[in-house]
């Protein structure tokens, strides 16, 4: 099982890895940016850069609210001893952290990877200065839709290939008690839930 993981891993870094190079080639066409004595532009006006891509994936994978959200989950779980073949002890919290951000990682790679190779944002562009209602529509709409390279709205493509796809691709790894079809419809369900979830953070979260 654990081969298995490793070995798509592999292809799924490899994959991102080429998309990124390619998102790097074709934002190199882009005009020069502004100079410092400018504030920067916002996601809907500057084009997402391969480098902007990398350190997104990282950001969603290796932050500190990341790792205590995999933590977090992993905790639950133990106390709830899901999966249950896992066990409620050390070594079982120990592996529910690790599959969890794998898991996370894999799909996170995907969106960032599919998506650099049409120009797809996968940033959240927070709103100023609207009320409420449309700040959380705002939420709402961009769990399922994404900037493209002209800052224009459109279907979350990527996002919509990396959930799904990551979910029933983790039945090759995950316990047999979580392996179902069923068990990966849930996953990409909370995928989407989890998505619009950060979101709502990021959109409502104080300014530093």
């Amino acid at each position: 099982m654990h081969f298995v993981f490793i070995r798509f891993s592999i292809v799924a870094i490899a994959f991102g890895t080429i998309s990124f190079a390619q998102s790097a080639d074709l934002s190199s066409a882009q005009p020069a940016g502004p100079s410092l004595a400018q504030p920067a532009p916002s996601i809907a006006t500057s084009p997402m850069t391969g480098g902007e891509r990398v350190h997104w994936l990282a950001h969603q994978n290796l932050s500190p609210l990341a790792l205590l959200e995999d933590v977090a989950i992993g905790g639950e779980e133990t106390w709830v001893n899901s999966p249950k073949e896992y066990g409620p002890h050390w070594q079982g919290f120990g592996e529910r952290v690790g599959m969890t951000a794998a898991n996370y990682g894999v799909k996170t790679t995907m969106e960032a990877g599919l998506g650099s190779i049409w120009g797809e944002d996968p940033r959240y562009d927070r709103t100023e200065g609207e009320k409420f209602p449309a700040r959380l529509g705002h939420v709402v709409k961009m769990t399922f839709m994404a900037r493209n390279r002209e800052g224009n709205t459109m279907p979350a493509y990527a996002r919509f290939l990396a959930i799904p796809g990551s979910s029933f691709l983790a039945n090759t790894w995950m316990p047999d008690s979580q392996a179902t079809v069923s068990d990966a419809a849930v996953r990409t369900g909370l995928g989407f839930l989890s998505r619009m979830g950060e979101n709502a953070f990021k959109e409502f979260r104080p300014r530093h």
